[in-house]
């Protein structure tokens, strides 16, 4: 009877996660390991593969996941708040943390070294943070001005822009351009979804389009103006990568790992070359360009295969978010879905030239503790809108 009884709570625990999702991430983790461990080996870049280290992180990352999908949606609320400070408070602790503790990579201080389980990095965990406060917030401005006015939609987008930016600017100023531009990516759909007045959406819209029309204005016809009065204003390597990315001919250097991902993905042609065959050198194959080695070794129909895997995930995600009936989780997910598919643009555009170099990884599939953890995270609170509707009609029989 009592292993009966354990066999049917485990199946009921089981039943907290979408199938479906969870055979795409466990595609993507096969694939992911296999090229970590090909990109990582064929150069003596390293001193060894990562496939250990990786498929380590997506074993935790399966496992919070699945904790994270325990929790209800209460429970959920109660945990934003405290997480958020947490990783505030780690963010900026970076800045007066010792090398000891946190080490710069590249000119960057992003990450604390924690012994065993490797770098952890703050910024990423922010998003879960932001995903939950930024929710609750809306929500409960909604419940509390029942007939908002022009007034208190702005109070809205001001208590909106109090939890965001400071954090947002101490990542930017690490610095990690790509990561802001996630939070964005991922806030402003949920600014969108939350039902604030039209003529603040015009504008919250209006502005940002305006000023990249004139930035690209200036380019195109006042090109020294734009490179002495906007361009020269960034730091160094926000400027070679600019540069990198719209003159490659005339900065070599600064286009190197562009050109020589776009050379990869080239190379494969339509079926690749074949696994660990990969031999064009990129910088950071592993992690931001693993898409270029994977359309290296696997051609056009591997890479096509990965794009539409990655995609039928944030495909199931909206799907689950159309059924929720709580405007918290429908922002969650919306938040969720739009994050991932800029993400995902983001890098494979970057490493075929479209886009400028970010440093941002691939969703699932790029090496990284904290990017891959946190993204679980993520899917975890599908997991919970999944599970506050999934077999309501037939709850006596899942119960």
């Amino acid at each position: 009877m009592l292993q009966f009884n354990k066999l049917q709570f485990n199946k009921l625990q089981f039943n907290k996660l979408d199938k479906s999702l969870v055979i795409s991430l466990s595609l993507l983790g096969i694939i992911s390991c296999l090229f970590v461990h090909s990109s990582s080996t064929v150069f003596e870049q390293y001193a060894s593969s990562f496939i250990i280290k990786q498929f380590f992180y997506y074993l935790i990352g399966f496992l919070i996941m699945y904790g994270v999908a325990t929790l209800d949606i209460e429970e959920l609320k109660k945990v934003g708040w405290p997480f958020y400070w947490a990783m505030v408070l780690l963010t900026f602790g970076l800045f007066i943390a010792p090398e000891s503790i946190a080490r710069t990579v590249n000119e960057a201080k992003r990450w604390y070294q924690i012994p065993v389980l490797g770098s952890i990095q703050p910024s990423e965990f922010l998003k879960f943070a932001f995903l939950i406060v930024v929710s609750k917030v809306i929500v409960e401005h909604r419940e509390k001005y029942v007939r908002p006015t022009f007034l208190t939609d702005m109070r809205l987008l001001l208590i909106i822009a109090v939890i965001a930016l400071p954090p947002t600017l101490a990542v930017y100023k690490q610095p990690d351009t790509g990561m802001v531009m996630l939070y964005m990516s991922m806030i402003v759909p949920m600014i969108f979804f939350s039902g604030i007045q039209r003529k603040l959406l015009i504008a919250f819209t209006a502005i940002p389009v305006s000023i990249l029309s004139v930035v690209v204005i200036l380019y195109v016809k006042f090109n020294d103006f734009f490179t002495d009065q906007i361009l020269n204003k960034l730091s160094g390597h926000q400027i070679s990568r600019i540069h990198g990315w719209l003159q490659p001919h005339e900065y070599p250097d600064s286009s190197f790992q562009t050109r020589q991902g776009f050379s990869a993905i080239g190379s494969g042609q339509f079926t690749g070359k074949g696994y660990m065959k990969n031999n064009v050198y990129v910088v950071e194959k592993h992690t931001d360009f693993i898409f270029a080695n994977i359309a290296e070794e696997l051609g056009f129909i591997g890479a096509a295969f990965v794009i539409t895997l990655l995609f039928l995930v944030i495909y199931r995600i909206v799907l689950i978010t159309v059924e929720a009936k709580d405007p918290f989780m429908t922002l969650m997910g919306a938040g969720i879905s739009s994050l991932l598919a800029f993400q995902i643009t983001q890098n494979v555009g970057m490493t075929i030239g479209l886009l400028p170099v970010t440093g941002m990884t691939l969703p699932f599939l790029s090496y990284g503790g904290s990017s891959l953890i946190s993204n679980f995270m993520l899917m975890g609170i599908v997991m919970i809108i999944y599970n506050s509707y999934s077999g309501y009609m037939f709850k006596t029989t899942k119960e």
